[in-house]
């Protein structure tokens, strides 16, 4: 199922562009890394634990919290760190799975492809000047549309994983690319911290589709 996190926008003070880049790409990419650790010190976690679940809803309400106290940016990093542990420790058991059953291989494919998208992504936004942020109440009514529908298959299964994930993937990259013009743009009066938060769950959605895809087609070679 499809994570979001997409808050009113928020008032922060300008910062310039270049420096708000580096700012959001740190941010970012220690978060993963934080997210990568959690997931190795808890891969024996069994999918039906409940941890997995208390770790997902803890991480929705820092969430909110990281919104509420987004002026307070040393505390509102703190807690965007805490909060990428979390997600480590929820998808933990579903590495595990292709872990056990395919390899570790996968795992890195989907991971590398995965950022490397990220880089070209936010490079075609940079190299061109491409600016998609016009249609970002589209791909937010289209992001509620794949939460409902990923809702309604975990108990209906009417919609096979690997389509859902080729829908998931397909949306969030366009939204990574809303989400590198909104920087491009200056943010829009979102903190790195917020601009960050977005750009990882981007991520995270990405390498799950792809996790999910890559390990499809290993099952059936």
């Amino acid at each position: 199922m499809a994570l979001s996190y997409r808050q009113p926008q928020a008032f922060a003070p300008a910062i310039p562009v270049q420096s708000l880049l580096a700012q959001v790409l740190g941010i970012t990419a220690l978060g993963l890394l934080v997210t990568a650790v959690a997931a190795y010190l808890c891969q024996g976690l069994a999918r039906a634990s409940p941890l997995g679940w208390v770790a997902f809803i803890a991480g929705l309400g820092l969430l909110f919290a990281i919104h509420a106290i987004r002026n307070n940016e040393p505390l509102a990093l703190l807690l965007y760190y805490v909060f990428t542990f979390l997600m480590g420790v929820w998808i933990a058991p579903v590495i595990g799975v292709y872990v056990r059953a395919i390899g570790p291989g996968v795992v890195v494919e989907a991971a590398t492809t995965t950022g490397l998208g990220m880089l070209a992504l936010g490079a075609i936004v940079y190299g061109t000047g491409l600016d998609l942020r016009r249609f970002s109440g589209i791909a937010m009514g289209a992001l509620l549309a794949l939460v409902l529908v990923g809702i309604v298959s975990i108990f209906t299964h009417w919609i096979h994983p690997t389509v859902y994930a080729w829908l998931t993937l397909a949306l969030f990259s366009f939204i990574t690319l809303i989400d590198f013009a909104r920087i491009r743009a200056g943010a829009q009066g979102y903190t790195p911290v917020q601009i960050a938060v977005q750009l990882y769950l981007d991520a995270i959605n990405i390498f799950l589709a792809l996790l999910t895809i890559f390990g499809s087609r290993s099952r059936s070679d």
